[in-house]
């Protein structure tokens, strides 16, 4: 995961002796796409999706930088599964259900497993946007967090200039907290404004898709985003 100059509790503080016992899934099936951590296999398809999308990315994801090679992505996937293994950081991969080809990414990051608290991050490969499937592999994270994982809060932070990302948390009924100012470096290294989007398990029991699912097939034009939050693609 890349950093960004949050406050960031040790893996002892945030998870404590017992949340490597914490039971997952070994993936969560939508309609259209499949979450499920990274194996060693996807890495090529790890390495192929960031390099084909690295000048849509890169606006968004100072991580896409650390990408130099192939060999990259399978050390990052290795660290990926690490941190899934000992619940300090689930990083996922979004799945095409009918293909198996890798959209994208997401996860449940910045995790305190004592007050139950998620931030959700994603990133789209740019030949996948436009077609929800960004949404829908967040709900099915939200659903993971608040129904099996018994979350108190769970949080989505986007830069305030990338409309695509925001869009996600507005439609899916989130809460705008606020604006953090000048608070991570963006991809020039210049200090950017955060928004802060969060849910509390009350609100999660009565957002409209909540007991519906995750809805299907186009989004409007401007969703559907690049990338957004706390992103996996770097391991800290």
């Amino acid at each position: 995961m890349p950093t960004g100059g949050a406050l960031v509790q040790s893996a002892a503080t945030v998870n404590g002796p017992s949340s490597v016992l914490i039971e997952l899934p070994d993936r969560l099936v939508g309609p259209r796409v499949v979450v499920r951590p990274y194996d060693e296999a996807d890495a090529p398809s790890l390495w192929e999706a960031v390099d084909g999308s690295r000048s849509h990315l890169a606006p968004w994801m100072p991580w896409v930088g650390a990408y130099h090679a192939p060999n990259d992505a399978l050390a990052f996937v290795r660290q990926f599964r690490a941190k899934w293994l000992t619940r300090e950081d689930l990083i996922v991969g979004i799945f095409e259900l009918a293909s198996g080809r890798l959209l994208g990414g997401s996860g449940l990051h910045r995790i305190d497993w004592q007050i139950r608290r998620f931030e959700i991050g994603y990133w789209l490969r740019q030949s996948a946007e436009g077609h929800g499937y960004v949404a829908e592999a967040v709900q099915l994270l939200i659903r993971l967090a608040f129904e099996d994982l018994v979350a108190n809060r769970v949080e989505i932070r986007t830069d305030v200039r990338n409309l695509r990302s925001r869009a996600v948390p507005e439609r899916l009924g989130f809460q705008l907290e606020g604006c953090m100012r000048r608070f991570l470096p963006d991809s020039d290294g210049q200090p950017c404004d955060i928004l802060v989007f969060s849910m509390l398990r009350e609100e999660f029991a009565t957002v409209d898709w909540s007991m519906a699912g995750p809805p299907t097939g186009p989004v409007p034009t401007g969703q559907d985003e690049a990338g957004g939050g706390q992103i996996e693609g770097v391991a800290s």
